[in-house]
């Protein structure tokens, strides 16, 4: 016995050939263009912290005896650990009980030097950084400029530059 095609609802007959199929999601290419947008949405606020936490590694955003750090440094420190760009306003010692505590100096105590194996550790986390750096300058380039969905991309990545801005600059 054989089966014989049977008519389709608009009056022609369909082979198993000719079958029209449904067409499934593009699932790679949706996650493709989310991991897009995504990556450059993120990437400004990345390169912030991957810097940012390089100079905390070294504690170069606190001061101490014979090193001020930079406005700029001190800024990104606190941007980095407490979500503000304001740099905190020192403190007075008071004419209290504690004045006269400590070296009696008004400064800050010199740190000791760290062991060897934390300075390796520093010197490993710092070229973490700056190898996230690269990679994520090198996602912005490849985003920006290669592919079919540059425009989207571009337009990503100012939102991410502009929202955190807009965010600090707040007045509340």
């Amino acid at each position: 016995m054989s089966a014989e095609p049977g008519p389709s609802p608009g009056g022609t007959a369909f082979t198993d050939a000719t079958a029209p199929t449904r067409r499934p999601i593009a699932w790679p290419l949706l996650i493709r263009k989310a991991h897009l947008w995504l990556g450059m949405l993120i990437a400004p606020s990345v390169l912030m912290f991957a810097f940012s936490g390089a100079l905390q590694i070294f504690r170069l955003q606190e001061a101490r005896t014979g090193y001020t750090p930079p406005a700029l440094v001190e800024k990104l420190g606190r941007l980095h650990k407490d979500q503000v760009y304001a740099v905190a306003p020192t403190r007075e010692p008071s004419a209290g009980p504690r004045a006269g505590a400590g070296s009696g100096s008004g400064a800050a105590p010199a740190r000791p030097v760290p062991s060897l194996s934390k300075q390796m550790l520093q010197w490993f986390f710092t070229l973490a950084s700056v190898g996230l750096i690269l990679s994520t300058l090198s996602g912005i380039w490849m985003g920006a400029a290669l592919g079919r969905w540059k425009r989207s991309a571009r337009w990503m990545l100012a939102l991410g530059v502009v929202l955190p801005v807009a965010m600090i600059l707040l007045p509340f």
